[in-house]
């Protein structure tokens, strides 16, 4: 794709990285075949090829963001399956970014809009806030379905039942019973931490049972992908340094082998730490160090193998791969095959490919195109007649369980189970 830039544009390192992934470009439209909202909208500017066109315009043109441009960068997923489709290798995670945040610093949203991000920005990254937040909503979860718009999708991905804090949440080292072979740093999450703690539990168990000591460490949070996803890019930089921080410091102690994730959302933002704090003297080296330390809990396991695997039933696991992980992390069969040496029998669905419209918050900000998605990805599991379905990432988790007949569970909370650990309570 030509571009105009001129060469004071240029100077601004943001503005020179777009312009290097908008040449990559080359048209041809492989993309639009892959992209959730294209398939469901069937309008160009809802492509990744149409955003892309609409980002350049706004960026060369230096001119602040309109309500056009905004409607339809708001209606893309990130889901980032036009980068695993487009041949050229256009970098479109990074240019989203970009374009949002120059969204977020020229453009003035609605103020119901406004307060709805700011809520948000101020309570999932935070899981006691979180909690009270849930235990809130539950009270007027009977009326939800009565409920239009995004308060009344919020309602409705509001548990039945809000688990208990788990035991063992908070800053800790988790010890192995037996020889100790490598350490980690476990992202404990936010919202995970809220929604669903077991699957923290399962992992645990899993990596001190393969001879793992864990550490949450002190001062690590958030990853700051919600915050960063909304275009507000300051916010997510913060979290990462307090991250980068506090895994440091455990590097500089007793070591650390790699920085383990079981959500794969936040993973792919991690991993592009190094990518996010390029720019920053102070951060950038220990970013990327940290960055290329990252691995998901599957990526971990496959590198230090399952010990003794003994499937305790023969069950058919459905396997939904989470857009993070396929796209984002480009794991794709690593996942699967894992489970399967884990003694599992496993499916995979009718368009892998196409996002659930979990998307972080865009099931709440985006509630209509992500209910279409939703049940378009739980027809194509229930098809399978599975026993159970696994995914990788919390918000897939919660975006599926209404709408599919079999129990979802994480990968970590099945593996646990293959190597001696619990059976997964929503398995019954």
């Amino acid at each position: 794709m030509q571009t105009n830039f001129t060469l004071a544009q240029l100077k601004d390192a943001d503005v020179a990285e777009s312009e290097k992934i908008l040449r990559t470009c080359v048209h041809c439209g492989f993309c639009t075949a892959t992209c959730p909202t294209y398939v469901l909208l069937g309008d160009e500017l809802d492509s990744p090829r149409g955003r892309i066109y609409q980002i350049k315009d706004m960026l060369e043109n230096s001119r602040p963001a309109t309500a056009t441009v905004v409607k339809h960068l708001d209606r893309c997923l990130s889901c980032l399956s036009c980068m695993t489709t487009c041949p050229s290798g256009v970098h479109y995670q990074h240019l989203v970014d970009h374009a949002r945040s120059h969204i977020e610093k020229t453009y003035k949203r609605s103020f119901m809009d406004r307060m709805l991000r700011r809520v948000l920005a101020e309570i999932l990254p935070y899981p006691n806030r979180f909690r009270a937040a849930l235990a809130a909503a539950w009270f007027a979860r009977p009326i939800a379905r009565f409920v239009p718009g995004r308060i009344g999708a919020m309602l409705r991905l509001t548990p039945a039942s809000i688990p208990p804090r788990s035991a063992i949440e908070g800053e800790r080292t988790h010890y192995t019973t037996g020889e100790r072979k490598k350490r980690v740093a476990l992202l404990a999450g936010c919202a995970q931490q809220a929604l669903d703690p077991v699957i923290n539990e399962a992992t645990i168990r899993l990596l001190n049972r393969h001879g793992v000591e864990v550490v949450v460490a002190k001062g690590a949070g958030c990853c700051g992908a919600l915050v960063h996803h909304m275009g507000q890019e300051e916010a997510g930089h913060a979290a990462a340094r307090q991250n980068i921080a506090a895994w440091s410091a455990e590097m500089d102690g007793e070591g650390l082998d790699a920085v383990v994730i079981n959500a794969s959302g936040c993973g792919t933002s991690v991993k592009d730490y190094g990518f996010m704090l390029r720019n920053d003297a102070l951060w950038a080296e220990k970013a990327a160090e940290v960055s290329a330390m990252t691995k998901d809990i599957v990526e971990f396991m496959i590198e230090i193998g399952l010990d003794n695997p003994k499937p305790p039933e023969q069950l058919t696991v459905a396997y939904h791969s989470a857009c993070s992980m396929q796209h984002g992390q480009q794991l794709k069969d690593e996942p699967k095959a894992l489970l399967e040496d884990a003694g599992f029998r496993v499916t995979t669905p009718r368009e892998p490919h196409l996002c659930c419209g979990s998307a972080g918050v865009y099931n709440i900000m985006q509630p209509k195109i992500a209910g279409q998605l939703k049940e378009r990805k739980a027809g194509n599991l229930n098809a399978l007649q599975a026993d159970v379905i696994a995914a990788g990432n919390i918000g897939c988790l919660t975006q599926l369980k209404s709408a599919v007949h079999a129990p979802v569970v994480h990968t970590a909370e099945l593996l646990d189970w293959a190597t001696g650990g619990p059976k997964p309570k929503k398995l019954g």
